[in-house]
């Protein structure tokens, strides 16, 4: 049997900015066919967030490649530095800000998977909301 794989590209995907700062996932079912999680990258300049939410169904994994990213998570602020990593556990409410001076790219991972697209992400502010926190924490 041969199989056939497929590289994706983080430019090739369209960002999303529905919570605020870009998102774009390059792994995950509609790009690649995957079928446990999905992956992707966070670019959030300076001053910008990307607004509180949960996960009920998965865990996330944030590895930060360049910058400093505030995480909040359930309401306490964690730095997370380049080349370092947290875990964001089921349910645990998340806000992810750039407080610092530079760009922050991080990779993020989720699974398993939701049991439908919908379900997987229960936003608990607005983008706008999300940027008015960070403005306040200047």
């Amino acid at each position: 049997m041969t199989t056939t794989h497929k590289t994706v590209a983080w430019r090739d995907m369209e960002p999303n900015r529905r919570r605020g700062a870009e998102i774009r996932v390059v792994l995950g079912p509609a790009t690649c066919g995957c079928t446990s999680g999905f992956m992707g990258v966070a670019v959030v300049e300076p001053g910008e967030s990307i607004a509180e939410h949960y996960h009920p169904y998965s865990e996330e994994f944030l590895y930060v490649i360049s910058g400093t990213l505030t995480v909040d998570l359930d309401g306490e602020p964690v730095l997370v530095r380049a080349d370092e990593g947290v875990l964001v556990p089921i349910n645990v409410r998340h806000r992810l800000r750039n407080m610092g001076t530079e760009q922050v790219r991080a990779v993020f991972q989720l699974g398993p998977l939701a049991p439908r697209p919908e379900l997987g992400h229960v936003d608990t502010e607005t983008a706008r909301e999300a940027a008015e926190f960070t403005a306040r924490q200047s």
